[in-house]
This record gives C-alpha cells, structure tokens and sequence, in this order.
C-alpha cells in the first residue's frame, strides 16, 4: 500500500492497495496503520467504520462537522463513485479548492479527508458501496450541509442527481454556510 499527497487539499492522502489477483478474484489490504502514520496520521483515531449503499444517480453531500470538525478515510468497496472534496479551513492554503476523484470497488482506493473539509459523492453504477472510517462519534447536532450545485463551487457531478435526502435538496449555499460559521 502506497500514501500520496493529494496536491489540491492540503492534508488529503490517497491509499492506494496493491491487489493480490488470481482466477478467484483479489484481495488486498484496505487499511494499513504503518502506511497511515507514515504520513503523520493517528491511525488509533478512527473510532467509527460506516457503510452506505447508493443506486446510480444517487447523490450524497456536501457534508461537514462543525465543532472540531471529522476526519475521514472513505473508500468504494463496490461500484463506482464520483467523490468530493471541498477545502473549508480557512487556515489551510488550499481554503476553498476543489478535489475530485473517481473511487471504485476495482481499485479499492482510500481517500483520507482532514477534518474541516466538505465531502459529497455521487453513485455512477447501479449500486455502490461506500465505507467511511471516521475519527470521532457522529454527533447530528453538529451536521452541516451545503447545496451540492452551489454555482460558486461549480462542481461537475457527472450524472442528473436521481435521488437525495431532504436535507440536501434543502442545503444552503456556501456562503449562507460559511456566513454562518462566522457567527
């Protein structure tokens, strides 16, 4: 397994897992603490592993804690997603980039987003899973949600959103969010 800096959120990594194929499919390791500290991660910090699955066309986020924020490895097990990731720290020196990747079941490759980044994802096949390790409990009192087609973040998703919660359709902008935040 293999950590790479991921260039335009600072703090972001990509696990990427050295598959084992043969004719009965593969396997690999899809967390690795040596790889994990490495690059200066806690990996005893993650306190909660999640799971959600999602049809195509189904789109989740932007989400993000407030408080001391949440950091999180998220990975598609199965299927493919096209994932996000807004930088909303404004004493990191990528504040306010955009990063987006393709995550699928093939490749099994684990992103790590620091804590006080926005992150949504969209399915892009009939069903996919999502895995998600996250470093403190969930606490719905510190949810916050921005509109996924926010004009100011621009963000490309690759399908019509085909389904999501009420609580993302009704997702405020970005700058209602981070106007908030000021408070």
């Amino acid at each position: 397994m293999k950590a790479t800096e991921v260039p335009a959120i600072d703090g972001a990594y990509l696990f990427e897992p050295t598959p084992y194929a043969d004719e009965r499919g593969f396997f690999c390791r899809t967390f690795d603490a040596d790889v994990v500290r490495s690059v200066g991660l806690d990996s005893d910090a993650f306190v909660q592993d999640s799971v959600s699955r999602s049809v195509r066309g189904v789109l989740r986020g932007l989400h993000l804690r407030s408080g001391a924020g949440e950091s999180k490895l998220v990975r598609c097990s199965y299927g493919r997603i096209f994932d996000v990731v807004v930088d909303l720290r404004t004493d990191s020196p990528t504040y306010r980039n955009r990063a987006f990747f393709e995550l699928s079941g093939e490749t099994q490759v684990t992103l790590y987003i620091p804590a006080g980044c926005a992150h949504g994802f969209q399915a892009l096949t009939e069903t996919a899973d999502t895995s998600y390790r996250i470093d403190r409990p969930h606490d719905p009192a510190e949810d916050v949600t921005i509109a996924f087609d926010d004009p100011e973040l621009a963000i490309p998703w690759p399908l019509p959103a085909t389904s999501m919660s009420q609580r993302d359709r009704e997702a405020p902008s970005l700058a209602e969010v981070l106007k908030q935040r000021e408070k």
